[in-house]
């Protein structure tokens, strides 16, 4: 530790910090613009200059390392003019525009020049200026003139983001800051550079010119969209969201958003907001008041009940629902007599769950990481914010292997990947089992006696066995596949043997939460998978779009509309819940009702409602208590969603639930390699602005790159040119009877004999399930 002292306080810090670091300790304040604790030194704004003692001239603090004995003065004379000197170079071109600047009132110039600036400028000549630039949909760069040069937005991109999308060109006065090639900036986390922005260079495009900072109110949420459960503030002009931007916790989100997190609030304001509860009556749809609504719907599921028994009767619900919502439509459900009631809607794998689902460390573990192997996720759009910490983890030394069916570009240094249609994911996997054992120096078990690991595998052993700190994680992906349950014995084995920690990503904002509220089947209960293919006769759905949240849409749509009874509790009406649903319930989204997530580390969050009710929606968890009685049920005595959590976390320990017995691997295995046939085998990602209802909803996300190329089919480069095709192509798809014509694009990173088509986008989901073969031809 070196002691020095500064402004008369003595302080230590660690050999090597910077003056900044132990201006921050002492909590003195020092005004910068370039630096940011999350980023690297650029030291180019000196806004930050001290005066340090026996030093010829002012330091800038950012870059000054600490030396024992240093004095430090931050408000000497010496130190406020040379800061006062800095602000009169920043502001001789700066554009005086604040009364329209999207950042006035929130803006670090402006707040420092009333401090460090003069009344009236000695610069009389003409200020320069810069064109503005089209960076996509997301961020704005219209006034770019605007700009300090302070780089935080090209550092992020390298540092955080892992790609470089901005750079400064140029030298002089003429240096600015610009996307090269007039590209847009297409980075999943591209919004933070909004908020690290110290001036109005950078702005958010969807929320320009909708308001000014002082007309908002601010309140704390928690971001359904993926399992890290992002800290957000939710600012609301109107009783409308029209902002939404981080709230800072180091233990979960730091201080970051992805950009769905951050722009899937213009889904809230949708044209397709179901307003009123609607009845069906003789084919055609009527507004009815909650009393109607509500008796038509308990006397529905009676007679269900009453007449087919109470296995006819099964329930689907969002795993981005809140454990208050979960834990009501349980009860309600048992209440009953059926145990069908199923969140893993895109799981194939009709298996009993082993595990609850969980990252088996917690987020602020990942940075220390020795080790680790991905199975089955598109890392980066699945997880961005998950993505963003082992890429930072993989720049300090962390072994990151992978094991997918593409070699997706995860803006980090891989050290081994395994690319493998899915068919060929268990084999894969039992190669680095087998691998693993002899690292590890045990016997193996007869299913991988005779197997033969390859160098990759052997890689991945390497990096796993004898390290202390390292991870085997299953991602979204693998928990879809068919062989689910298997990919998890295996992997889990692969983790016990190495003596490292196993876990899921995780695939939604609550998942953890369903399993633990009782959200999915006990006993002879059936899952959704299941379901879909024997069909109760009542069913309920809650805040899900079944034909594009489910593993196969249109079996799904297909089912549903065989169900005799269909009760939909959703925020949002479309073409397809009209077609089989005879109750359509206006459910609130997590904005306008109160509730608790538990993201994939089992941290349970609790968030408050942010914006009243659009028309005579009403929270779930309030639809749900009135159901109840009106169904008769006892105990649903609840006023408060205080009262149902303390309820639904009564007697649940998150800690023991996701603990994780000791596993074995079966004397046989399924390991053939990829499924034979002709054609090709297919795999599914969930593209990141198609993820849910609310996503799926926002006109900016899905106007950027991520959200057009969600309709078009992937091809690897050998089936690209075996079929003649060329930018701009378009192939018919057909898998099983299903067929659709989409546009092609080449994907040189996939597994050869493999074409990646999404799930989850009103193009595909005619196609079917999310794995399987299909036959690509070109139109």
């Amino acid at each position: 530790m070196v002691e020095l002292e500064i402004d008369g306080h003595k302080v230590e810090v660690p050999e090597g910090s910077m003056v900044m670091d132990a201006t921050r300790k002492l909590d003195l304040y020092v005004p910068h613009f370039c630096y940011h604790p999350k980023l690297s030194i650029a030291a180019n704004c000196r806004m930050c200059l001290v005066d340090v003692e026996k030093a010829p001239k002012p330091l800038p603090a950012c870059a000054t390392p600490v030396a024992q004995g240093m004095i430090v003065r931050t408000r000497s004379e010496r130190a406020i003019q040379a800061q006062k000197g800095v602000m009169e170079f920043l502001l001789i071109n700066h554009p005086l525009d604040c009364p329209i600047c999207d950042q006035g009132g929130e803006c670090q110039l402006q707040d420092l020049a009333v401090g460090y600036g003069a009344s009236t400028s000695r610069y009389q000549e003409e200020k320069r200026v810069v064109f503005h630039k089209n960076a996509g949909p997301l961020v704005g760069m219209e006034e770019m003139t605007r700009c300090i040069h302070c780089t935080r937005c090209v550092r992020f991109g390298q540092e955080v983001g892992g790609l470089m999308e901005l750079g400064m060109a140029n030298r002089g006065e003429h240096s600015e800051i610009t996307t090269f090639l007039e590209g847009s900036i297409e980075s999943e986390l591209s919004g933070n550079m909004i908020d690290l922005c110290p001036v109005g260079a950078l702005t958010s495009k969807p929320f320009r010119f909708e308001a000014r900072p002082w007309e908002l109110s601010r309140r704390a949420s928690v971001s359904p969209h993926d399992s890290v459960g992002a800290n957000l503030i939710m600012q609301v002009k109107a009783n409308r969201v029209v902002r939404v931007v981080p709230q800072t916790n180091e233990a979960v989100n730091e201080c970051w958003l992805s950009d769905r997190d951050r722009f899937s609030y213009e889904g809230l304001a949708s044209a397709d907001r179901l307003t009123a509860p609607m009845v069906r009556d003789e084919g055609a749809w009527r507004e009815v008041d909650w009393p109607t609504a509500l008796s038509f719907v308990a006397n529905g599921l009676k007679r269900v009940v009453e007449v087919e028994g109470p296995q006819a009767l099964g329930a689907l619900a969002s795993p981005l629902s809140t454990n208050e919502e979960l834990y009501l439509l349980g009860r309600v459900l048992r209440g009953l007599g059926s145990e069908n009631i199923d969140t893993r809607l895109r799981r194939s794998d009709t298996s009993p769950q082993q595990a609850v689902p969980s990252l088996g460390l917690a987020l602020a573990e990942v940075g220390q990481l020795q080790a680790a192997f991905v199975v089955g996720s598109f890392l980066r759009k699945d997880h961005p914010l998950l993505a963003a910490r082992l890429r930072r983890a993989a720049r300090a030394g962390t072994q990151v292997s992978v094991l997918h069916a593409s070699r997706d570009d995860a803006l980090m240094s891989l050290h081994a990947a395994l690319a493998a249609a899915p068919g060929a994911w268990v084999a894969e996997l039992a190669g680095v089992a087998a691998a693993v054992a002899d690292a590890a120096g045990v016997q193996r078990p007869a299913a991988l006696a005779s197997i033969e690991p390859a160098q990759a595998a052997r890689d991945v052993a390497a990096s796993l066995v004898g390290k202390q700190r390292a991870v085997v994680w299953l991602g979204n992906a693998a928990a879809q596949h068919p062989q689910a349950s298997t990919l998890e014995t295996l992997a889990r084995w692969i983790a016990q043997t190495a003596g490292v920690r196993f876990g899921y990503t995780v695939e939604a904002g609550n998942t953890v939460g369903a399993h633990l509220m009782g959200a999915v089947p006990r006993g002879a209960g059936q899952g959704a998978a299941q379901m879909l293919a024997r069909t109760p006769s009542a069913m309920l759905l809650l805040g899900l779009e079944p034909e594009l949240d489910l593993f196969d849409g249109a079996a799904a749509a297909a089912a549903l509309r065989r169900s005799a009874f269909v009760v939909a509790m959703s925020a949002y009406r479309n073409a397809d819940l009209e077609q089989y649903a005879q109750v359509l319930l206006p459910v609130a989204p997590f904005s306008e009702t109160a509730g608790s997530l538990i993201n994939c580390e089992g941290r349970v969050q609790s968030f408050q409602q942010v914006a009243p009710s659009v028309g005579s929606s009403r929270p779930a968890w309030k639809v749900l208590r009135v159901l109840a009685n009106q169904l008769g049920l006892p105990g649903f005595e609840f006023d408060t969603t205080e009262q149902v959590r303390e309820a639904a976390l009564k007697g649940v320990d998150v800690v023991a639930a996701l603990a994780l017995p000791q596993v074995q691997v079966p004397q046989a295995l399924e390991l053939g390699a990829a499924e034979a046939g002709e054609g090709f085998e297919r795999v599914s990602d969930v593209p990141i602005y198609s993820s849910d209802a609310i996503v799926r909803r926002s006109p900016s996300l899905q106007r950027t790159v991520d959200g057009q190329r969600a309709a078009q089919v992937a091809l690897p480069r050998d089936a690209w040119e075996r079929l003649g095709l060329q930018p701009g192509a378009t192939v018919r798809v057909q898998q099983g009877q299903a067929s659709a014509e989409l546009p092609a694009r080449l994907d040189p990173l996939l597994a050869s004999g493999v074409v990646r088509i999404a799930a989850a986008h009103p193009a595909t989901q005619p196609l079917g399930p999310m794995f399987g073969r299909v036959s690509v031809h070109k139109v």
